[in-house]
């Protein structure tokens, strides 16, 4: 699967901007050097990553070169951490980048106050003493061993206690 996204950090990485998107605009300085430095193989990616962006809608388009922008508005350590997790999502399976992703489309579908509930969560394991990290994932392991029907029923009885 092509991801036009990604196909922009890269060049943001690269520090090659992607098209003009007006006659006007120049690349930015030191652009063709780079390019110059890829591989046949790497020019050839970042090309047909390039044509998939070109193919799509322009207000997708739009939406991902204010993302890039973004991209290159962090520090550049914040940047490096971003695409280290790129690359790190890309090593893994496809199955598991799958459910990762599903499971980012269901927190983005949360209301704000549990996604901020959830955040508050997450950074109090993050910041618990590495014994009770080590019990919060062993639970969370049994919690993803149990069939599907049982979690159900699990989550329902916690729902009455919780209306109690």
């Amino acid at each position: 699967m092509i991801r036009p996204l990604a196909a922009l950090a890269l060049a943001a990485s690269l520090g090659l901007a992607p098209a003009p998107a007006r006659p006007d605009e120049a690349p930015p300085p030191g652009a063709r050097e780079r390019w110059e430095q890829l591989s046949p193989e790497q020019k050839e990616a970042l090309r047909e990553r390039w044509r998939a962006f070109q193919a799509l809608p322009p207000d997708r388009q739009a939406l991902l070169r204010d993302r890039l922008e973004r991209f290159r508005a962090l520090p550049p350590e914040r940047r490096e951490q971003v695409l280290r997790n790129w690359e790190a999502f890309e090593r893994l399976p496809e199955r598991e980048r799958r459910d990762l992703l599903e499971r980012f489309q269901r927190f983005a579908e949360m209301s704000p106050e549990r996604r901020a509930q959830l955040r508050a969560a997450l950074e109090e394991i993050l910041e618990a003493p590495p014994r009770e990290r080590e019990r919060y994932l062993q639970n969370l392991q049994r919690w993803r061993d149990l069939p599907p029907a049982e979690r159900q029923r699990l989550r329902e009885e916690w729902r009455r206690r919780q209306k109690r």
